[in-house]
Formats: C-alpha cells, sequence, structure tokens
C-alpha cells in the first residue's frame, strides 16, 4: 500500500510502475480542468433551474478557479514535505465530495460554495501530478511524460463542453446540470482506490513554508480584485466596487513586501520573491495569466450565446466545440516534437494562431446575422484556434520554469501553476462583466439572438485582444531552452 518511492536510472528505462502512477494522477487532473470548461454549458439550465443571478454565474466558474490557485503552492509545499501521495489522496477526497454536493445544490449559494470547495480540492491534489513526473521518470523520458499532461490538460477542458451538453441531452435541464458534477464521483472513488495502491509513499523533507500572512494577504487581494469584477455590473459599479479595486492593489504590493521580509528573517516565502528577478520568468509568468485568461473565457460566451441567445440545446452547444477539441488534440500530440526543433517558436505559433482564430471568430459573429450562425460558420476558426491551444499549453510551463535555475524549478512550477488558474478566474470575471454588461434590450423572444449577439461580440473581442497581448509576451522567453 506505501511502497518507497522507486529510484530510477538516468537513463530512458522507466519501471511499469510509473507509468500506472502517472495514469491515476492525471485521472485526478483529468477530471480537474473538465470541471473548468464542462459546467459552462450548463449556465442557462443553472440559470433557470436555481434561478441564478448573472453574476452568480461568473462565480460558479471564477470560484472554483480561484480557490484551485490560491491552494497549488501550500500543497506543492506540504507534498514536498510529508510525501504527495496522500496529500493528492486528500484533496481527491475533497474534489469528489464537493462534486455531489455541487451536484445536490438547492440554491445559487450552496452550488457556488460547493464549487469554492471543489476548487480547493483540486488545487490541493494538482501539484503532485508534476511533482510524481518529476520523481518517477528519468529526465529523457519527463518531456514525454509532460508532453502526455499537456495533452490532458488542453483535451480535457476542450472536451467539457461537448460532455456537458451530452448530460444535458439525455437527463434533462433539471438534472442533466447536476450530472456534469456528479460524474466526477465514479471516476474519483475509482481513482482514490488507484492512488492508495499504485501511488508511491515517502517525502523528500524539505522545509516547510509557515507563510501564513503571505497566504492570507494574497488571498484578500485576489478576493479584492475579484469580487468588484465579478459583481460590479450586476450592481451598476457602486463606489465599494471601486475601493475594493483599490484595496486589492494595495494588499498585493503588501504581499510583494511581505515575502522580501520573510526571506530577510531567514524563513520560507510563500512565493520567492528572487525568482522575479529573471526578467524572462516574470514575463513568463504574465503570458501564463494573460493566456489563459482569454483561452478559458472562450466557450463561457459562446455557451450563453448559442443557448440563451440562439436558443440551442446544450448538446448543439457543446458540438460547437468540437472543432476546438480535435484541433486542441492533434496540436497537443504535436507539441513537444515541434518544441524540440522550434524552441520558442512553437509557443509563438501556437498563441498566434489562437489569436487569429479568436479574431476571425470575432468577425464572424460580427458581420453574420445571428439567425444565420450555424456550426459550420465557426469551425474554420475554432479549429485554428484549438490547434494552436493545443500547442502552446503542453509545453508552455516547462519553457517558463527553465528561464530559471534547476534548483527554483518547483517553487517556479508552483507559481506557473498558480497564475493560471488566477488568470482564469480573472478571464471570466472580466468576460463576464463586459457580456453582461452589453446585452441589448429585449422586449421578446423575437430579440434574444440580436441582443445576444451584441453582448457576444465585445466579449469575444476581448478575449481576441488578450490572445494578442499573450502572442507579444511569447518574446520576452529564451529563443531555446533545455526542456529536459
Amino acid at each position: 500500500m506505501t511502497s518507497p518511492i522507486p529510484t530510477t536510472p538516468p537513463d530512458t528505462v522507466v519501471p511499469r510502475r510509473a507509468w500506472f502512477a502517472l495514469i491515476v494522477v492525471l485521472a485526478g487532473a483529468f477530471m480537474g480542468l473538465l470541471d473548468t470548461t464542462i459546467v459552462n454549458v450548463a449556465l442557462p439550465t443553472i440559470r433557470e433551474s436555481l434561478d441564478a443571478s448573472e453574476a452568480t454565474l461568473s462565480w460558479i466558474i471564477s470560484g472554483y478557479a480561484l480557490a484551485f490557485g490560491l491552494m497549488l503552492i501550500p500543497a506543492g509545499r506540504i507534498g514536498d514535505r510529508f510525501g504527495h501521495k496522500w496529500v493528492f489522496f486528500v484533496g481527491l477526497a475533497i474534489f469528489t465530495g464537493a462534486s455531489l454536493w455541487a451536484g445536490l445544490a438547492t440554491d445559487s449559494a450552496h452550488l457556488v460554495i460547493a464549487r469554492v470547495v471543489q476548487g480547493l480540492g483540486g488545487g490541493i491534489f494538482f501539484p503532485a501530478v508534476t511533482a510524481f513526473i518529476q520523481l518517477l521518470f528519468p529526465p529523457l523520458k519527463r518531456g514525454v511524460a509532460f508532453a502526455i499532461m499537456g495533452a490532458v490538460i488542453g483535451v480535457s477542458s476542450a472536451l467539457g463542453p461537448i460532455v456537458g451538453g451530452l448530460l444535458i441531452e439525455l437527463l434533462g435541464d433539471e438534472n442533466g446540470w447536476r450530472w456534469t458534477f456528479a460524474i466526477n464521483l465514479p471516476i474519483g472513488v475509482v481513482a482514490l482506490v488507484a492512488a492508495a495502491i499504485l501511488l508511491p509513499a515517502g517525502g523528500e523533507g524539505k522545509k516547510l513554508s509557515t507563510d501564513v500572512v503571505g497566504l492570507l494577504l494574497l488571498t484578500g487581494s485576489l478576493v479584492a480584485l475579484l469580487v468588484p469584477l465579478i459583481q460590479g455590473q450586476d450592481e451598476g459599479w457602486p463606489l465599494w466596487t471601486y475601493l475594493s479595486l483599490a484595496g486589492g492593489v494595495v494588499l498585493l504590493v503588501a504581499f510583494g513586501f511581505w515575502e522580501r521580509f520573510v526571506v530577510r528573517r531567514g524563513q520560507e516565502p510563500l512565493v520567492p520573491p528572487h525568482l522575479f528577478s529573471h526578467a524572462a520568468f516574470t514575463g513568463g509568468v504574465v503570458l501564463a495569466l494573460v493566456y489563459f485568461a482569454a483561452f478559458t473565457s472562450i466557450f463561457f460566451t459562446i455557451s450563453l450565446f448559442w443557448q440563451s441567445g440562439l436558443g440551442h440545446t446544450a448538446l448543439e452547444s457543446g458540438l460547437v466545440s468540437i472543432p476546438f477539441a480535435i484541433g486542441s488534440i492533434i496540436g497537443s500530440s504535436q507539441s513537444d516534437r515541434l518544441a524540440g526543433r522550434l524552441g520558442r517558436s512553437v509557443l509563438s505559433i501556437g498563441v498566434g494562431l489562437l489569436a487569429l482564430g479568436l479574431i476571425v471568430l470575432w468577425l464572424i459573429i460580427l458581420a453574420v446575422p445571428a439567425a444565420d450562425l450555424t456550426n459550420w460558420t465557426l469551425l474554420p476558426a475554432l479549429l485554428v484556434a484549438g490547434f494552436g491551444s493545443g500547442l502552446f499549453i503542453a509545453p508552455n510551463a516547462r519553457f517558463i520554469v527553465a528561464t530559471v535555475d534547476r534548483s527554483e524549478a518547483g517553487a517556479a512550477s508552483g507559481v506557473v501553476g498558480t497564475m493560471q488558474r488566477i488568470g482564469s478566474a480573472i478571464g471570466i470575471a472580466v468576460i463576464g462583466s463586459v457580456f453582461f454588461g452589453n446585452i441589448g434590450t429585449i422586449t421578446g423572444p423575437q430579440d434574444l439572438p440580436e441582443a445576444f449577439a451584441a453582448a457576444a461580440t465585445p466579449a469575444l473581442a476581448v478575449s481576441a485582444g488578450l490572445a494578442v497581448v499573450a502572442f507579444l509576451l511569447v518574446f520576452s522567453l529564451p529563443k531555446r531552452v533545455n526542456l529536459h
């Protein structure tokens, strides 16, 4: 049940047990990342079923992403100290239990709380995924393992709307959205049993950070920034929203000063400040935040437009994402090989294609009457965007982490993962505010297509703009790094 971590030789030999362990942790990663997008197609039915507000719809996604991101660094540190096996197990158990809670929610408040707890569980178990790859795979095989992980990340995110649409189509509006969460139960239970049996135990005994103040400052700053972004549009941007945004900035600055103070005291900070002395790493962290803000928000916009605006079913809405999913699978399968040949260019090509696809998507919705839009109309743009996303997501974290010293890779990886999830939360908050703030006047059902098109157009423009910014940020990374 608790065999020691096997020592792998410094060549290409990978024990069979390592591959089984990879399957187990990637099953958890698949569930955690599927849940970032599977709920998108369920938002209109959740809105009707629970009489949820527009802000609540944003919280269902942003609350999950924020909680997920905030737990990554502390959970990674605890795993380094005591062993990643049981940290993974506990996190997955919390995630699975919260999935049941979300599926049984009787009102929107309970659903949002369950989603936050679900995000906390995901953030607890996710650092173990990369940790086990580092521990169980020799250097020359880590690229393959990371490429598989990248493919799982891209494919799970892209498949979310399709799976969600199928569940709602098969089980109906009232029960279908509940199963977008409850589907995690059988997978989670099997993964928990497999984790207990197959994952190696043992810890590295690294010093455990007790930077509770840093964690509170970081959490407070992000909550203070996100709450007004999500609630502001719903409440007409009262004074407190601007005060909260200003307070969030102040807390974020205070967090930076506190982390330096912790280092001067000879203690372990939550986020090592010296990492940001590397200009390339700093640019890469901003790149991760901006890219995931653009990427995660795409299907939030499309799902609401396709269902609430154009009157399509959840399944039809999910089917819209198939070209993106196919493109993502193809891009992910080629990313490791191309990264070795092209270096940083694979990232710039990937983000460039995502930006191109989103710009074309924006132009289509801007130019084509809403009533004439079909899945086929959007197919080329989404296929290109998905291929670009697949190229980028698999190798991006390794390129960013490779900009710092190898001894700092663990801490750097935690920071990058946190910024990816926080980027997702911020992206949904901003895009949700733009979308709901631009819905046109609705006097009857006949106005819905054009009213929601008026909302989707600026929302997609913001997503495309973020992708363009991400494209420019790629050039802050070194042209070539050692990916092994």
